[in-house]
Formats: C-alpha cells, sequence, structure tokens
C-alpha cells in the first residue's frame, strides 16, 4: 500500500510541475540585471523587458544588483528557483569575468544557467585623452609598444567588458599596459578626461558621445564592421589587429533546471520582443545591434557562451589577469 501511495505522490507532483510550466507565467517575471540603474545594460533591460510583458501577458520586473563586475546579480539567479520567475540579463561580464576567481569562482556560468537566447552586441572603442600623442591606432599601438609599463587604462571593474577587452587589445599589441579599475565606467572616464589615465576600452554607447564632443580621441571600434553613427572610424581589423573582437552582449538566462516548456515561452517572449517595431532603432542609438534570427536560440546561446568563455579565457591568461594558484 505504501509504495502505491509513493508512486501516486510522485505523479501528482509530476503532474503539479507539468500544469505550472502550461501555466507559465502566472504572475510578474523578475529579470535581473548586475549593474546599477541608468546605465546603459539597464537601459537596453528595460527596453527589452518592456516588450516581453505583452509577449508574456505578465509583467517582466527589472531588478538591479550591481557588484563585482555583474556577478553578484548572476550568483543571485543562480539561488534562486529554477521555476522562470527570476531571470538574468547576462553580459560578458557575468560569464567570463568568473575566470578571474581562478579555482573558485562564485558560480559556473557553463553549468549553473539555462540558456534562453541571445540578445544583441555591443562593441568597445578604444579611446584616448584628447591630448595622447598618437592620432591613429597604428601610432596608439607603437607608442604603446615603445613605452612598456608608462601607460594606464581604466575600466569600469577587475572582470568588466572595459576590462577584459583591453586585456586583449594589450596582448594583440604585444605591449604592457597597466590597469587601474574604476567603480564604474562614469569616474574612469572623468580621469581620461581629466588627463590621469591614458586610455579606455569603452562600451560605445558612452564612448561615441564623448568623441563626438571632442573630449576623447577615438582610435579604433573592436567590432567586426564600422560602426553606423562613426564610419569613418576604423576597426581593429583595419588598424591591423585582425584577431581582435571585443564587444560586450546582453542575453537571457534562467537557473540550472529550468524546464524545456518554461524555456521556450521565455524565448517566444524574448525574440518577440526583438522582432518588436521601433526597438532596432532605438537599441541604435545605444550602438547596440540585435543578432540575427539564427542566434537566438537557446542551443545557439549554450555554444556561444563556451566559444566566449574559451575566446576570453585565454586572453585573460596570456594577460596575466588570473591569479596564479
Amino acid at each position: 500500500m505504501w509504495r502505491r501511495l509513493g508512486l501516486v505522490f510522485v505523479m501528482l507532483l509530476a503532474g503539479a510541475g507539468i500544469a505550472g510550466a502550461e501555466d507559465y507565467p502566472a504572475r510578474p517575471v523578475t529579470m535581473v540585471v548586475g549593474a546599477a540603474a541608468g546605465g546603459p545594460i539597464d537601459v537596453f533591460g528595460r527596453l527589452l523587458a518592456e516588450r516581453m510583458s505583452p509577449a508574456l501577458g505578465q509583467r517582466v520586473v527589472i531588478e538591479n544588483v550591481g557588484g563585482g563586475g555583474g556577478t553578484l546579480g548572476a550568483q543571485r539567479v543562480v539561488r534562486a528557483e529554477p521555476d522562470g520567475y527570476t531571470a538574468l540579463l547576462g553580459t560578458i561580464a557575468t560569464h567570463a569575468n568568473p575566470q578571474l576567481y581562478g579555482s573558485k569562482p562564485l558560480y559556473d556560468p557553463l553549468t549553473d544557467f539555462t540558456p534562453v537566447g541571445l540578445v544583441a552586441e555591443i562593441p568597445l572603442i578604444v579611446i584616448v585623452r584628447k591630448d595622447f600623442p598618437a592620432n591613429t591606432f597604428q601610432e596608439f599601438a607603437a607608442y604603446a609598444r615603445a613605452n612598456p609599463g608608462k601607460l594606464n587604462y581604466g575600466s569600469a571593474g577587475v572582470g568588466s567588458a572595459s576590462h577584459l577587452g583591453c586585456v586583449m587589445v594589450d596582448q594583440a599589441m604585444g605591449a604592457n599596459t597597466q590597469h587601474v579599475p574604476y567603480r564604474g565606467t562614469g569616474p574612469a572616464m572623468q580621469d581620461l578626461l581629466a588627463g590621469r589615465i591614458d586610455f579606455l576600452c569603452d562600451i560605445a554607447v558612452t564612448a561615441v558621445q564623448s568623441i563626438k564632443s571632442g573630449t576623447v580621441k577615438g582610435l579604433a571600434t573592436l567590432a567586426g564592421r564600422r560602426l553606423p553613427v562613426l564610419p569613418d572610424m576604423p576597426t581593429a581589423a583595419e588598424s591591423g589587429l585582425p584577431m581582435v573582437r571585443a564587444y560586450t552582449w546582453t542575453a537571457v538566462f534562467l537557473p540550472k533546471g529550468a524546464s524545456p516548456q518554461v524555456v521556450a515561452k521565455l524565448n517566444t517572449a524574448t525574440v518577440t520582443a526583438m522582432n518588436s517595431p521601433g526597438l532596432s532603432e532605438q537599441l541604435s542609438d545605444l550602438a547596440a545591434v540585435l543578432v540575427t534570427p539564427e542566434r537566438r536560440t537557446p542551443t545557439y546561446l549554450a555554444g556561444f557562451v563556451k566559444s566566449e568563455w574559451d575566446k576570453w579565457g585565454a586572453a585573460i591568461r596570456a594577460g596575466g589577469a588570473i591569479p596564479k594558484e
């Protein structure tokens, strides 16, 4: 009798899980953004969430959890129930940064999440203080090699896209520049404008404004193609570094163990939001580009995260950014 009752109990639990997935979502969904409110990633997340809400029939609410270059927000999602009601707007920082913690990362980006869909890419731009003795990226690279250890670059913090992008550039140039981490891109930009640091590998949305105002020099975009907002600026490949592609990206993740039904519904809502009228134009103001349709699936995102982990891991190990154990 007890065996029969146990079997009935298991069947009831399984039925409840299926019903829960079929009814999903029955309440608002929280999307965690691992950055402060008002920044470019936060703005991006709110534009996406606003369009996902009608597609889901429930509000998608942004929760900002800053700190650790985005990893604290990601850790919040890792610890959440995998029921689809807590999602992460992931970036390169949340999924490459953990390598900086050596053998004791806060979580495993490859196994602790359920991929939902890749959304957009936002390139980085190499910018220098306006009185820097170089006007092209080639001149900058030559100067950096000729002055090892003398140039300083700022970043939004250890493990941020601006940090890892400059690590990759430094390695590709064969130079030795010094990292100065800040609590966000804003303070780093202020010190660049004041001449206290020499360069940044800044996210395009903030770099473009400073370049157009003439307060800094823009030398190269680290994207694979020129940016429509800066058509005269060459790419890294055009500037002699064909292997450098540095950008941040945004993607939606759920905690490990989310059901395929929930993943499918959230992916459909994400793609519907991406296809909504006007979003592409709004994102162009952030210098962000929506990924093409074949790159929006959970399967693609899983492979993409692995390739990003390998790419950035190789760069930061070669650049000495990972502590030796």
